[in-house]
């Protein structure tokens, strides 16, 4: 069982312009999917980072090659997973990852550089090691547009998850609570639901990161 971090020293801490895995983990010690990011700024606590279009990714699926959005709710979190390439496509995202939050922020754009929407990912934090964030996903999330509306996501697979061990009954009131916390700084327009970053862009000089071949024995 992977440990839930909640207080401990900082170990880990990227330049902008750095590579940092943003990595989801499952609570038996399992890897799930990694994202590889560009670094904008790291101060220990808080990682702001772009993962870019057509960026190389680690994703599972099932033996016979099935994402787990291609497989009906009872198999989507239970059953063999194998580690398989693929590639994050169509919109960048600004993603704000606090050490010790139960939750990201990610900043969604179009293709043309505008801002779209904010997207809560809720998240159990397991730390970082020297490769980037280690997280665990808690399926639950919260979309927020830009007018302050918003709506909770995946609902219809919190019981599959729970009942697959995905994470505990108490560590789905502490997600959802992490989800209320943050729809009751969008209804006040309170960062990160503010506006800032809305017009940020990734620095054109970055090349896409790459995504190391041992994530994918």
């Amino acid at each position: 069982m992977v440990d839930a971090v909640t207080s401990g020293a900082r170990q880990h801490q990227w330049a902008p312009g750095d590579e940092a895995l943003y990595s989801f983990w499952r609570l038996d010690g399992s890897l799930g999917t990694v994202h590889p990011a560009r670094v904008v700024a790291d101060d220990g606590e808080e990682l702001l980072c772009w993962v870019l279009p057509d960026t190389p990714i680690r994703i599972t699926t099932s033996p016979d090659g099935r994402s787990p959005r291609e497989m009906p709710l009872a198999e989507r979190f239970s059953g063999p997973r194998i580690p398989a390439r693929s590639t994050w496509r169509g919109t960048s995202t600004l993603r704000l990852v606090h050490e010790h939050r139960w939750s990201s922020v990610w900043w969604f754009f179009e293709p043309s550089g505008e801002f779209r929407n904010w997207y809560v990912n809720l998240e159990i934090p397991l730390g970082r090691d020297e490769h980037g964030v280690r997280r665990v996903d808690g399926v639950l999330d919260v979309e927020v547009m830009p007018d302050g509306s918003w709506a909770w996501k995946d609902e219809d697979e919190l019981d599959d998850a729970l009942a697959a061990g995905r994470f505990s009954p108490a560590e789905l009131t502490e997600l959802r609570a992490e989800g209320e916390e943050m729809i009751a700084l969008a209804k006040d327009g309170a960062f990160p639901f503010d506006g800032t970053y809305c017009d940020a862009s990734p620095d054109p000089a970055w090349p896409v990161p790459d995504l190391p071949p041992q994530l994918l024995r």
